[in-house]
């Protein structure tokens, strides 16, 4: 539940300080006809209509299970988040490449370049404050991970997501600042346009580098290893089960994990004995980790385990 809320408060800062910024920058851009002013305002409305997509996601994601859907409705914040990414990608950076190719092939002076600049300085701190917020949670989530390495590992992509967007946001700032200020200076209208291809670049990469990652959570990846491992600890001492032989895990959302544990009983029990085992098993797990969701625990060898193991690993892993 800390998570959950965690994720509603990124959401929610990063919602309000888009539309304040959008707003702005939109009365700027019509102000003084500024390409890399109007592409940071049609970034910052795609932002804004991103958080009202997460927003919806993580509400449709806690939704029970029910008949057509058994094991819950976690990976629809996983099918938002993914569509997130195409928007950033397609929308934001689509949009910024078009006004800049426009203003570069047929430029047209800034005027009252002052408007931009104060929009500028006023949208970074809002845009700062958002990205603190982000940050703040990424880091508590992340623990004692690199950020790439926790980015690989994270099972709930709004905090990164939120943090990927304000962190291009800010550089999209800054470009756009740079920009405005060599087309004034230089009185050359062309940079401001040259701006917004940069914008357009920072955006891409960011839309392209968040799809991927949504995309593997989407098709379905193993859960946390520490998780996997708290698991086959707690089966490994519980009374009536001989060996745990290993878990297979799949996160089904950021708080949703569904387990088959491999196990071998104790050959003295009955099977009304094993059921009692298993329930208490499961009692057990749930207890300390309550995003297991679901437990199957299988009967199995360890010949067999490992041999299914095998054949797991001899798929390969995905090089995407």
């Amino acid at each position: 539940m800390a998570r959950r809320s965690s994720s509603g408060k990124v959401l929610y800062a990063a919602l309000l300080g888009n539309v304040l910024i959008a707003t702005t920058k939109f009365a700027a851009a019509a102000w003084t006809g500024s390409s890399a002013m109007l592409s940071e305002a049609v970034h910052s409305l795609v932002d804004t209509i991103n958080e009202l997509l997460l927003l919806y996601g993580l509400h449709r994601s806690r939704r029970p299970p029910d008949r057509s859907h058994p094991l819950g409705h976690g990976r629809e914040l996983y099918f938002w988040s993914f569509i997130v990414a195409l928007m950033v990608f397609g929308l934001g950076a689509g949009v910024a490449l078009f006004e800049g190719i426009s203003h570069v092939l047929h430029p047209l002076p800034i005027e009252n370049p002052t408007v931009n600049y104060v929009v500028l300085g006023v949208s970074f701190v809002f845009e700062f404050g958002s990205w603190w917020v982000a940050l703040k949670a990424f880091r508590a989530a992340k623990g004692g991970r690199g950020y790439l390495e926790a980015i690989g590992v994270a099972k709930d992509p709004t905090t990164f997501t939120v943090l990927f967007e304000d962190s291009a946001a800010l550089a999209g700032l800054l470009i756009a600042l740079g920009g405005i200020w060599a087309a004034q200076v230089f009185d050359m209208p062309e940079l401001d346009g040259l701006a917004s291809l940069g914008i357009a670049l920072v955006l891409a990469a960011a839309g392209a580098a968040l799809a991927r990652r949504t995309k593997q959570l989407l098709i379905g990846e193993v859960a946390q290893p520490e998780l996997q491992r708290s698991i086959l600890e707690i089966a490994g001492r519980h009374a009536g089960i001989a060996r745990a032989n290993g878990v297979l895990t799949s996160q089904l959302g950021a708080d949703q994990v569904v387990a088959a544990l491999s196990a071998e009983f104790d050959d003295r029990l009955t099977t009304p004995e094993i059921e009692d085992c298993v329930r208490s098993l499961e009692e057990e797990i749930r207890a300390a980790h309550p995003e297991v969701s679901l437990l199957f625990v299988k009967p199995q060898t360890a010949a067999t385990w490992e041999s299914r193991r095998r054949a797991i690993e001899a798929g390969g892993t995905d090089s995407d």
